[in-house]
């Protein structure tokens, strides 16, 4: 944190870190109402903690369908920030993992006879790769019946030894039938993207995986967060390894990324809403502020601040009248990771998250300029984020109605999406007879129409309902 920031020490109430003496009493009181008043903001927009529930549910109940009806080959999660419960329906990319069953990839040292005859078993080579990296050694022990996606990416090291290769294995995935209006779109790392319309999603295969040393190092860190059952079932939830190797590596092509998806979903589920909306900003900041293009940071490396800001601190100094403060030392994250390009991943350390990240010296410089004059800027810094800008104008009358139809038309199109599933025959036919398919439909109908007379009323042009629709739910 700079020198001269107001709060450094720790008050008598509520946890917030002060420095005392350097500003007025006043001065402080103004940030901390600015930091009640974007808290409610923030729940106008949709990432109260209701609404992030009601996201949660409807994509585990969407995964527990799919995967009743699907093959025992291959299991479907949800994971991102749809798993996270802070994004709309068409706001930003659906990240699906798609983890083939039957398979077990374990650390050294781990005993295979645990686990059932007919896993196919491959042992994590760590030593050879960048950290969180492994390559993937088969042992002698096959099941019984090995997926054609194992058997097409297997090959053999300079040793002679059998390896599972991840650019095969994508190669494998790629080929697979696509659906009906699907496009698909060039890979990005592990991920194969494809969109129908509005909705885009990033499709990752992956293998599970047991590593209890490198979860137990996690585990035993002292820490202020999570709380004890939370880390025991993190744990519990073991990890994967998906098809991407480190960009540095000349055997990139045969190396897997050691990853912990369910876990991370947890973990976000178990942040308190100041953390979440601190999560929420900083994601806003990179993409309309910074406006990576290459990737060079994501909302990954945002997330993975945000965790080690929770471990660090105690809970009760995250509060909503905290929140300018916490955002001013989430940005100073960001601000030294830039500018050393180094973060270590929150659950393997070792492992550099901006490690050949390919940003270049004068990026750097212009980013961390960027940042500094934000932090500076104090609570006026919101008003570079699109979104915050048009919410602070149509506060509060505008906003709190629209965001009232635009939750429930969200809240309509998640049921209407698994009542389809539930409604769906042995052949894929939806029975568009049914009684409550048919009442979503014409309540969605009802709010659309809404919206549009309102938006009449107030200037718009705009008649296109189904373009209303997919606005609604972006």
């Amino acid at each position: 944190m700079a020198e001269g920031d107001p709060w450094r020490d720790t008050a008598e109430h509520g946890g917030i870190p002060r420095k005392s003496g350097l500003y007025s009493r006043h001065s402080i009181v103004q940030c901390e109402n600015a930091s009640l008043e974007m808290c409610t903001l923030m729940n106008c927009l949709g990432y109260g903690p209701p609404i992030r529930q009601a996201r949660r549910d409807a994509y585990r109940d969407s995964d527990r369908l799919l995967n009743a009806r699907g093959t025992d080959i291959v299991t479907q999660i949800t994971t991102g920030s749809k798993a996270e419960g802070l994004t709309c329906v068409f706001e930003s990319d659906c990240d699906m993992m798609f983890v083939v069953e039957g398979i077990m990839c374990l650390e050294n040292g781990v005993d295979s006879d645990k686990l059932p005859r007919e896993t196919t078993v491959f042992t994590l080579n760590t030593g050879v790769c960048y950290h969180g990296h492994s390559r993937l050694n088969l042992l002698e022990r096959r099941g019984d019946i090995i997926p054609s996606i194992i058997c097409d990416a297997l090959c053999e090291d300079e040793n002679g030894r059998v390896l599972l290769s991840s650019a095969l294995f994508v190669d494998v995935f790629k080929d697979r039938t696509s659906a009906p209006n699907e496009i698909r779109h060039e890979r990005a790392g592990p991920s194969m993207p494809s969109s129908s319309g509005p909705f885009h999603t990033d499709n990752v295969l992956s293998l599970r995986c047991h590593c209890p040393v490198i979860l137990s190092r996690w585990a035993e860190r002292t820490r202020h967060w999570p709380s004890p059952d939370i880390v025991r079932k993190v744990v519990t939830m073991g990890s994967f390894v998906t098809p991407v190797g480190f960009k540095g590596s000349e055997y990139h092509h045969v190396e897997w990324r050691i990853c912990f998806n369910t876990g991370e979903n947890e973990l976000m589920s178990s942040l308190n809403n100041t953390q979440v909306y601190i999560y929420v900003l900083l994601k806003m900041v990179v993409k309309d502020v910074l406006k990576p293009v290459k990737k060079e940071i994501t909302s990954y490396t945002v997330k993975n601040i945000v965790l080690w800001l929770a471990e660090n601190n105690p809970q009760a100094q995250f509060n909503e009248s905290s929140l300018f403060y916490w955002l001013r030392e989430g940005l100073e994250k960001l601000r030294t990771a830039i500018l050393k390009i180094e973060l270590p991943y929150y659950m393997i350390p070792e492992r550099n998250l901006m490690a050949a990240c390919g940003l270049d010296e004068g990026q750097k410089c212009t980013w961390v300029n960027t940042i500094t004059d934000m932090m500076n800027e104090g609570s006026n810094a919101l008003l570079r984020l699109p979104r915050i800008r048009k919410a602070i104008i149509s506060h509060p009358e505008p906003l709190m109605w629209y965001n009232k139809k635009r939750v429930e038309m969200e809240l309509l199109h998640l049921k209407l999406w698994n009542r389809h599933k539930q409604c769906k025959d042995e052949n894929g036919v939806v029975n568009r007879q049914d009684p409550m398919l048919q009442a979503i439909s014409s309540r969605i109908v009802e709010l659309v129409k809404e919206v549009h007379t309102r938006m009449n009323r107030e200037g718009s042009r705009l008649n296109d309902l189904i373009e209303i629709l997919d606005m609604m739910l972006m």
